[in-house]
């Protein structure tokens, strides 16, 4: 037995009993676990040299992730540089940002007018001709892994394209493949299934299912192109299992499992966050473990905290590294347009409640749209806001229709009749960027900029890895072009999804622009977090009560060190603080306090007070 091998079989031994047990408790085939175990050995004998190098370093330092300094971006590779090539060429203006976890959106061959942006994959071991060849992303990955840069990559679980060759052998009746996907004869088990499962798309794509041109109706829980797998066959589970690890074996470091709370579907169930999708990421867990150690699972799960946490398994069961943070971005953009904290404050108290082993990433914007799944109860209860009306005033606010807004977005999704829609744009221009540079107007471009650092400062205060999208470091607005494109237009998420704007980044370097001060001032708290321990994974994490409603106080503690956070959600200047003695120095501006009971505060301006190590 070779050394390679002997690796192999000792981890695989550790996890034998329990793999094989969760893998026949769901499909009871002796012969379909023995292919799995045999896939898993080739795929780790396909792993290259540099990559169980690596496999060995982070399996010593298990917490590498965890880090304080880890700094993530994420961008689409056309938008960006063109191709994957170009990425590569740009990676040392991606360094000098601080970045060193790099999620590059989807880019595997899917169906150019029918993708859902690179959602609906018709090959998962190949790239989008556009952007290159499945070399030159090796390539990038290894130019990556030199600059000590984390490669994140979207793994798409829940369906395939319908021009994905299971589908097309399927559609042609081929044997073995229409059992991959849900495919029905006639409507009855489809409208017993509608009964209870919601619509995701109800605007757009209405229904869960689509009649095929010869009348057969397949399942196709988002857009009528993307036709769900059927993870309740094994031949499913084990072929995506060996998609997964090519990609890992190609040098991707972080797979982002897309959708995975709907991969289950069982008939008379809402088809989300079923028993069986646990099991399904408990085993890809251990597949990881067993063969690319080093590769993280970051789990896709838009929903609230109490069905997302669950994605994290137990300490002794382990499911996700990591999940998204999503409640707290959308309750954060929220609480800007009310300027009262209590909601945001209530969400921290939560999160703050869970182990500190539950790793969040942290965001403003992504490629997505921003849904307002809010804690409605609460606020009807609390203040007597109603779920529809706020919904209205949110979008109102954040698409300029609301008097004295200065925020610039489109909606998504549009349900007039539902009285229901989510948001598009960027942080920018969310923030005021746009209209205040359109206005020619200097003050309310200065409180733009300061509104636009104070989210940033905010999101980097949070425990977890926080991700930036790409354009934000230097203030992209909107790109309404995308209204010409046919391919585009009917869908506004292109609205914060054009191409990055080099123009910009070359005035990063000067204070005396908007794009410099948000570069630098960025920066500067990046920095000043990658060295500050209370920003460390383990500390002491809890909201207190700063004086005023419109202020949140956040309080981070490691190793006898304390860290005041303040955030002013409101345009008002504000005085607020914490209720106890000693002085403070303020990190970001190194003002220095004898007393915190009250520190004034700029509109929508922030402070990271820190107590003075002698006290």
């Amino acid at each position: 037995m070779t050394r390679k091998t002997s690796l192999f079989s000792r981890r695989l031994e550790r996890h034998y009993d329990e793999l094989k047990w969760l893998y026949q408790e769901i499909y009871c085939d002796e012969q379909a676990f023995s292919y799995f175990l045999s896939m898993l050995e080739r795929s780790w004998g396909e792993r290259k040299r540099s990559l169980r190098d690596q496999d060995a370093r982070r399996e010593a330092d298990p917490h590498w992730y965890r880090r304080r300094d880890l700094l993530g971006m994420m961008l689409y590779v056309d938008a960006f540089a063109g191709n994957l090539k170009g990425v590569e060429a740009k990676l040392p203006y991606i360094q000098e940002c601080g970045v060193n976890y790099l999620h590059l959106m989807p880019l595997l061959q899917s169906p150019k007018s029918r993708s859902d942006g690179g959602y609906a994959v018709s090959d998962f071991r190949s790239v989008q001709p556009q952007l290159g060849t499945m070399e030159d992303l090796e390539s990038l990955a290894d130019a990556c892994r030199r600059k000590k840069l984390s490669l994140c990559l979207d793994f798409v679980m829940n369906h395939t394209s319908e021009d994905h060759e299971w589908a097309r052998k399927a559609r042609a009746g081929e044997p073995g493949y229409r059992e991959r996907y849900f495919f029905y004869d006639n409507w009855d088990i489809p409208r017993q299934f509608e009964k209870t499962v919601p619509q995701v798309f109800p605007t757009t794509a209405p229904g869960c299912f689509t009649q095929l041109e010869n009348g057969q109706i397949v399942m196709t829980n988002f857009y009528p192109y993307q036709w769900d797998l059927n993870y309740s066959n094994p031949t499913v589970f084990n072929d995506m299992t060996e998609n997964l690890l090519f990609l890992a074996n190609r040098g991707v470091d972080v797979i982002r499992l897309d959708a995975i709370p709907y991969i289950w579907k069982e008939l008379g169930t809402d088809c989300r966050n079923l028993p069986q999708v646990h099991t399904l990421a408990r085993m890809l867990r251990m597949v990881c473990e067993i063969v690319c150690p080093s590769v993280l699972l970051l789990g896709e799960v838009v929903m609230e905290p109490a069905k997302v946490a669950p994605y994290f398994g137990t300490p002794e069961k382990p499911e996700c590294h990591m999940l998204y943070n999503v409640t707290t971005m959308a309750t954060t953009w929220h609480t800007l347009a009310t300027g009262d904290v209590s909601l945001l404050g209530r969400q921290m108290e939560a999160l703050c409640a869970l182990p500190k082993d539950f790793l969040f990433l942290n965001y403003l914007r992504c490629h997505d749209d921003i849904g307002w799944g809010l804690d409605y109860p609460w606020l009807q209860e609390r203040f007597r806001i109603f779920e529809v009306a706020h919904k209205k005033y949110l979008n109102d606010w954040f698409t300029s229709r609301w008097p004295g807004s200065p925020a610039r977005g489109e909606l998504y999704n549009d349900d007039p009749s539902l009285g229901d829609a989510r948001l598009c744009g960027t942080t920018a221009s969310l923030c005021g960027l746009e209209s205040a540079s359109l206005a020619g107007d200097p003050f309310r471009l200065e409180r733009a900029v300061a509104c636009d650092l104070t989210l940033h400062a905010w999101m980097l205060s949070q425990s977890g890895i926080p991700v930036i999208y790409s354009g934000d470091e230097v203030g992209r607005f909107n790109e309404y072009t995308y209204h010409d494109d046919p391919d585009k237009r009917e869908d506004s998420r292109y609205l914060h999804r054009g191409a990055f704007q080099w123009d910009l980044a070359q005035l990063r370097a000067d204070p005396n622009t908007y794009q410099g001060k948000l570069f630098q001032g960025l920066r500067r708290l990046e920095e000043l977090r990658a060295k500050e321990p209370c920003f460390d994974a383990g500390a002491e994490v809890r909201v207190e009560d700063s004086g005023d409603h419109r202020v949140l106080s956040l309080c981070r503690r490691f190793e006898g060190r304390e860290l005041l956070c303040l955030f002013n959600f409101s345009s008002d200047f504000v005085y607020a603080g914490a209720d106890r003695e000693g002085s403070y120095t303020e990190l970001m501006y190194g003002t220095k306090y004898d007393s915190i009971r009250s520190v004034e505060l700029w509109p929508n301006g922030f402070a990271w007070l820190l107590r003075n190590e002698s006290e």
